[in-house]
């Protein structure tokens, strides 16, 4: 028996293009906030080159030495805003000292130029998100997020109106290369702390001063094991999902383990989540389909959407004990080929997008609309979305691109691993009334457990 799960584990390395999605380091910059604007740079600068020098080459080690590929190699600090700086220019100071030291170490992103703002904003918090469309068009590899919401504080709708505009901004700045610049930051709900995935990662208050958190995909592998079970019922399509999440776990494991051995800091948590990519059978939506759903985003795609999110979900938990991040199914509209099939044919609505993200890990993620959208229209597609992760106590994100000069029909090309994105249409009446009123949504009654 396990000669057979090994032998079919390197099938699923081979044919079915299993991969460690991500090696994230966390390291915590607390230590290097202080006055001077200069030291902190500096600082930071220093203790990511510290931790972070050798990651790259330690996981270029690990692919030759265990023939597992590793897709992406990235670094996530301590939210950003807890340096509470007071202008918009000494965030911009630090931004490019953070690109900086990515560059320097090699890796792919580095996460964490952040705000947790679900109850309120400090003047520091203020002042990161004002400096947010000077800071992502000035650096390469930095990307970041903005947490509005959670279970326990209810919904600061003033942070949601703002980071409307601040998006808008954004998408001006890098409006000759399609506004991609939205992709760098993620607007939360339920934040978690070690999240090893981008755009959304950063380093939490509650973590240590430094981990190793590793993120696993493989919607292949799944996608190739159902593909076997025509006609069988669908527990048994629930069963053979969980066994597939198994093994991709316990290879997350293996590698999380050696790399956080060689690198001689903690490991801290492995991610089961099927991240889609371009390639053709890397899509949650033909799994979607491969279980009967003519097109995702036919009736029936939810359920089949929450059946999969819930197995991958067991079958990582059986796999190991330290389980975290989001773990589950990503919907990315720009980053699945079976995804933006189904945009381009109609089968996928903005709504019926809403809607299956009650159930999957994140959320409104990757999704590309009209340019000359209004900014309070986004404001209330956050609240929308922070409203869903907010009663169901769950992660809910929003990273949505208003590809500037552009408008339905037409489609927003970012190239490599984001692929191309069709702009999709968002309702044309307003929202202004309800975001202009401000204020903070109260968190729901089940959040008084204690």
């Amino acid at each position: 028996m396990l000669y057979d799960e090994i032998i079919e584990t390197i099938r699923m390395i081979e044919k079915e293009r299993l991969d460690i999605r991500t090696i994230t380091m966390g390291i915590s910059l607390m230590d290097c906030f202080c006055e001077d604007i200069h030291r902190v740079t500096g600082k930071i600068y220093d203790k990511i080159m510290n931790y972070a020098g050798n990651l790259v080459r330690v996981c270029e080690e690990i692919e030759s030495d265990y023939g597992i590929s590793i897709a992406n190699k990235r670094i996530s600090v301590t939210p950003t805003a807890f340096s509470a700086r007071k202008t918009p220019e000494d965030y911009v100071q630090i931004i490019k000292s953070l690109d900086r030291a990515a560059e320097d170490a090699g890796v792919d992103f580095l996460g964490g130029f952040s705000a947790l703002v679900q109850k309120g904003m400090t003047p520091g918090d203020m002042a990161l998100m004002e400096s947010m469309p000077e800071a992502f068009s000035v650096t390469k590899r930095v990307c970041g997020c903005v947490n509005v919401g959670s279970t326990r504080s209810g919904i600061n709708l003033d942070a949601v109106k703002k980071m409307g505009g601040i998006i808008k901004k954004i998408a001006y700045e890098s409006r000759n290369e399609d506004s991609i610049g939205c992709a760098k930051l993620v607007v939360f709900a339920n934040a978690v702390e070690d999240n090893p995935f981008m755009a959304g990662a950063f380093h939490g208050p509650g973590e240590g001063e430094v981990c190793v958190n590793v993120g696993v995909s493989g919607p292949g592998a799944v996608y190739s094991a159902i593909e076997k079970l025509k006609g069988h019922r669908i527990d048994e399509i629930c069963e053979i999902i969980k066994r597939t999440a198994f093994k991709i776990t316990r290879a997350g494991q293996l590698v999380g383990n050696a790399a956080a051995e060689r690198l001689g800091v903690p490991f801290g948590i492995l991610d089961l989540s099927l991240a889609p990519t371009t390639e053709e059978f890397d899509s949650v939506a033909l799994i979607i389909e491969e279980m009967g759903i003519e097109k995702c985003g036919a009736h029936g795609t939810t359920a089949a959407l929450a059946l999969l999110t819930d197995a991958v979900k067991k079958g990582g938990i059986m796999a190991s004990s330290h389980v975290g991040g989001l773990s589950g199914a990503f919907i990315p509209v720009s980053e699945d080929k079976g995804m933006i099939d189904s945009v381009k044919c109609g089968a996928i609505t903005f709504d019926k997008l809403e809607a299956m993200t009650s159930v999957c890990s994140v959320g409104l993620d990757m999704i590309a609309i009209p340019g000359d959208t209004p900014e309070e229209t986004i404001s209330a597609i956050i609240a929308d979305e922070a409203s869903i992760g907010v009663i169901n106590n769950k992660t809910t994100a929003v990273r949505l691109i208003p590809v500037w000069g552009k408008g339905p029909g037409e489609s927003a090309v970012f190239g490599g691993l984001l692929g191309y994105a069709p702009i999709m249409e968002v309702s044309r009446y307003s929202s202004a009334g309800f975001i202009n009123r401000g204020g903070r949504i109260p968190a729901p009654v089940h959040s008084f457990k204690n």
